[in-house]
């Protein structure tokens, strides 16, 4: 009998990702969302013509018959991006507690093998930032809230709150946590700043905004997310896991990470710095020796390859504004 995985957030950014490596791997998969963020656009159908697709959403109980049997469930549901945090941050706080409430009642009751939570790199960033820790922060690090005011706390407290939940409130399954750190790739969306830099690009913004052009980050393509995810979700050992996942190996600037778009894009506008967004941690790096010990794992995609594929994905998703452009 074949593997059985339930993605919370199916429809949307890393779940659509993760549906497709899992069902290429020979898995039964069942997605659930309420596509407040994901799309059913036409790559989403492609892969709920093999998968059980369920819309529901996930604030409220998850009635027993909704959902058959599963061996691994992948909760990556959440309300994210500073844009959505500073326009309703007690939604995004409301909505990712009680969605990770209402997942593991269910799994409490039914009973998978593992349970895995999409958690973020903003648990360590304010231990960072408020000089309790140095990069690469470990998993170990405290967590600290800077300016609990901020509209963007909002969405790593949730996610907190989330990982205290399973690992306090965890039944007969194995937990595991992974804290992902700046993943991009095709469809993700256009709240974060690869996309962002891209659409500018494909409308030919001239001067070139950037703002904390200085800041660093490092940048996880998805499929390399996935591998992780799906790697620490299927390790045997009955201890919880709590684990970074990213790309350690390509920090780089706001300001070289816009370069490196021009030449995708083949264009070179003018540049202009502004200051960077209220909150917005000047380096993120992470610590991936918790991953890479108990998985394995390696990053294979480098951040080249991994943006041009991007920007070829936007640029095709929108040929109008190539056409525009030129």
């Amino acid at each position: 009998m074949s593997e059985r995985a339930l993605i919370t957030g199916g429809a949307g950014f890393i779940g659509l990702h993760l549906a497709k490596e899992l069902l290429r791997s020979g898995t039964e998969v069942v997605l659930i969302d309420d596509y407040s963020r994901g799309r059913p656009d036409d790559e989403f159908a492609a892969v709920r013509r093999d998968a059980r697709v369920v819309r529901h959403d996930l604030r409220l109980p998850v009635p027993d018959d909704l959902l058959p049997p599963v061996d691994h469930v992948y909760h990556l549901a959440a309300k994210v991006g500073v844009g959505q945090s500073n326009r309703a941050p007690g939604d995004v706080l409301r909505t990712n507690v009680l969605a990770t409430m209402n997942v593991l009642d269910w799994a409490l009751r039914h009973k998978p093998a593992a349970l895995f939570l999409s958690s973020t790199s903003e648990v360590g960033d304010g231990a960072v930032r408020s000089g309790l820790a140095e990069l690469p922060a470990p998993e170990t690090v405290p967590y600290v809230l800077p300016d609990p005011a901020l509209p963007r706390a909002a969405y790593s407290l949730g996610k907190v709150v989330s990982e205290a939940l399973l690992l306090h409130g965890g039944g007969e399954f194995r937990i595991r946590i992974g804290r992902y750190h700046n993943v991009y790739g095709p469809r993700m969306g256009y709240a974060h700043v690869i996309p962002q830099f891209i659409e500018r690009l494909l409308d030919g913004e001239n001067p070139f905004r950037i703002y904390g052009a200085h800041q660093t980050r490092s940048f996880c393509h998805v499929d390399d997310a996935v591998a992780a995810t799906v790697a620490m979700t299927r390790l045997p050992a009955d201890e919880p896991l709590v684990a970074n996942i990213g790309n350690d190996t390509e920090e780089i600037t706001a300001l070289a990470l816009a370069t490196r778009l021009f030449a995708v894009a083949g264009t070179r506008p003018e540049v202009e710095i502004h200051q960077p967004p209220p909150g917005s941690p000047d380096r993120r790096l992470p610590d991936l020796r918790v991953l890479r010990a108990a998985t394995g794992h390696t990053p294979r995609v480098d951040l080249d390859t991994g943006l041009r594929q991007t920007y070829e994905w936007y640029a095709a998703a929108h040929p109008e504004r190539l056409k525009a452009r030129s």
